[in-house]
Formats: structure tokens, C-alpha cells, sequence
């Protein structure tokens, strides 16, 4: 059962079917919204009570629009993920309704998706990819809301992305960007990123209360804005190199307030993540280095870093405040320089 348009007339056409006869009926109105609830009262009043096959019962399935379901799902999930997910969602029910339209959610069938992911893995694989398991995840919650029956493409198989080695970074290299950055601000960023492993989030959301001199470690904790991206809080020994950077930081900053964030500019004012990639980015080119190199490179060469100094992966699996088995498993490949200038990092337990 679908809802469609000709030329013969200007209000949408329902199109159903019973008992293998396809009959079509005139919803007698040109607004879409109208027309899907035409098609749901219509269904429950003249076909539902001549329908044979009592599964699964149609009848229990909502109709809901594309757009509607969306901003339902983006309200259901706004709690629980991040803002890049929330973007990602926004952007795969975008490229899904610029493909199909925005059409009932009844109305995907797996031809259309199929085509639908095929089309923009020519154009972008990663980008495919991305829609793919996003609406993938939607479309369980569809499942349960009751406005599908099962998800579409559960049976479409996405072509499989070349995948290459994470970039990282030597400790000459680094040394070669922090010389090709101007403010120290920066800086004490990239430093401590390339000496903890921590994400470009966390670090700009790091506030002094996180840091305990007195045990040399950093609290990476969850806050009211702001939370991890596992959901997890987690320990990071700290290093003499980073004691001494924000030893010297510390006195600098006046009236100081436990909850003022390390890194800023104005106090209290959260340093834009985009911007610090930029910069980053901008020293790496300055410095006419691989410019595959972005800023997570840095977290990968913090896991290099590790296992040159003896981390097995077995062993960093009880190290949850790393949180890096995976690039440890590609950094071992990798790495073939000696540790000699990284600093005291720890990492014995």
C-alpha cells in the first residue's frame, strides 16, 4: 500500500492491494501529510476487514513520513549521543530524501535503498558507509516503534572500503610542528594530546579540578556538557613533561576557579574543536610533513609510542584509561623507531 501522484490528477492516489488485486483510490487531497493519514484510516476501514493473511497484520504499522521520523528519532537519540552523531544523523536522512524524496518510511523497499547506497558509494564510499549504518540503527528503532516491519537493509550488503594504516607521528616530527606553531596555547594543546592520547573533545573540555598533582594523573570525567565517547570516565598517568607544562601554566592563571577550563583564550570560554584542527593541520603543512596527518594522528602516535616502550596489546586491554586496543594492534606494525625523547611517559601499571 503506497500513496503516488499522476498527471490525470492533481490529489495523490492510494494504491493497495487484496487478495493479489491492485485497486487504486483518489485520497481526494493534494497535501502529503493529508494523504498519509487518508491511507491509514482508509486501510483500517476498507482493506484490513478483507485482508486474508492475518500475518504479520498490517494494521499495526504506522505511516510516517520521512522528515517526521526523523526529527522523532533525533529527539529519542539527542540525549544519549553526541553532537557529530546527531550531524551524521541529520545528514543521512538529508541524502536518503534528496535520493527517494520524502515519502512514508513504508515505502523503502530494498530496491530503492540499494540503489540508494550503491549510487553514493560511486560518488563517496566512506560517505555511503556512514548513511548506511546510520540508518541502519534508525531503522531498528523503526522496528519497534512500529512503523516497520523489519529493516530494509538488514539485506543490502555495503562494497567494503579499502583500508589503509592510521598515520602517526614521530617524536622529530612533532617537535618539527610544535616549532612551526606560534601560540603556546596551541602548543600546551598538542603536547599534551601527543603525551595522554586524549581526544581533541577532551582535552578543550579538560577543567584544572580534572588534574591531581599530588598523584601526577588526569580524571577524564563526565560532566552536564560534556561526555566521553565511550560514556566512560578514566585515569591518565601523567608525565613529567606535562607536570612541568601545567606547573607553569598554573600560576598564570588569576582567580583561579577549579572549573575554568585548562585551555582557553577567555576564561570560561570553550575553545571551538574545528578551529584547533585547523591550526593543527595549518602547523603540519607548515612544517611540509604527510599531509594525511590530521590531529587524531596524534592519538595514534601516542599508542606507537606505547607499544615502543613494551605495552603488549593484551596488556593495554586492562588499561581502560587508554582506551586504544585497536590502534595498538595497527601502531605494532608500524612502528619502527626508538622511543628516545618522548619523556617519562607510564606505562607500567
Amino acid at each position: 500500500m503506497f500513496i503516488s501522484k499522476s498527471k490525470k490528477s492533481p490529489f495523490y492516489q492510494l494504491t493497495y492491494e487484496i487478495n493479489g488485486k491492485r485497486t487504486t483510490v483518489s485520497t481526494k487531497t493534494a497535501n502529503l501529510q493529508e494523504a498519509s493519514k487518508f491511507m491509514t484510516t482508509f486501510y483500517e476501514r476498507e482493506v484490513a476487514p478483507q485482508t486474508e493473511t492475518k500475518q504479520p497484520r498490517y494494521s499495526e504499522f504506522k505511516f510516517i513520513l520521512l522528515s517526521a521520523f526523523e526529527k522523532e528519532y533525533v529527539e529519542y537519540i539527542k540525549a544519549s549521543k553526541s553532537k557529530s552523531y546527531l550531524s551524521s544523523v541529520n545528514l543521512s536522512f538529508k541524502m536518503l530524501k534528496s535520493f527517494t524524496g520524502d515519502i512514508t518510511i513504508n515505502r523503502l523497499e530494498v530496491r530503492i535503498l540499494d540503489k540508494f547506497v550503491i549510487t553514493t558509494f560511486t560518488r563517496t564510499q566512506r560517505g555511503a558507509s556512514l548513511y548506511y549504518r546510520t540508518l541502519k540503527a534508525a531503522f531498528n528503532k523503526a522496528i519497534a516503534w512500529n512503523y516497520l516491519s523489519e529493516n530494509p537493509l538488514k539485506k543490502i550488503k555495503v562494497p567494503k572500503i579499502a583500508k589503509s594504516f592510521p598515520v602517526f607521528i614521530s617524536f622529530s616530527e612533532f617537535q618539527l610542528i610544535l616549532n612551526n606553531t606560534k601560540n603556546d596555547y596551541l602548543k600546551n594543546i598538542f603536547t599534551t594530546a601527543f603525551y595522554t592520547g586524549m581526544r581533541l573533545g577532551e582535552l578543550l573540555n579538560m577543567k584544572w579540578s580534572w588534574i591531581d598533582f599530588e598523584q601526577n594523573i588526569i580524571k577524564v570525567q563526565c560532566t552536564d556538557t560534556f561526555t566521553t565517547k565511550s560514556k566512560k570516565e578514566r585515569i591518565i598517568p601523567m608525565c613529567a613533561t606535562l607536570r612541568i607544562l601545567f606547573r607553569n601554566q598554573f600560576p598564570k592563571v588569576s582567580d583561579l576557579d577549579q572549573n575554568n577550563f585548562v585551555f582557553t583564550r577567555v576564561n570560561g570560554i570553550k575553545l571551538n574543536e574545528d578551529f584547533i584542527s585547523k591550526q593543527f593541520k595549518k602547523s603540519v603543512r607548515t612544517s611540509k610533513l604527510d599531509d594525511k596527518i590530521h590531529f587524531h594522528s596524534v592519538r595514534h602516535s601516542f599508542a606507537s609510542m606505547l607499544v615502543q616502550r613494551g605495552l603488549r596489546r593484551e596488556k593495554s586491554v586492562r588499561y581502560k584509561w587508554f582506551e586504544i586496543v585497536t590502534i595498538v594492534k595497527y601502531s605494532r606494525q608500524l612502528c619502527t623507531e626508538s622511543c628516545v625523547g618522548y619523556g617519562n611517559i607510564h606505562c607500567e601499571a
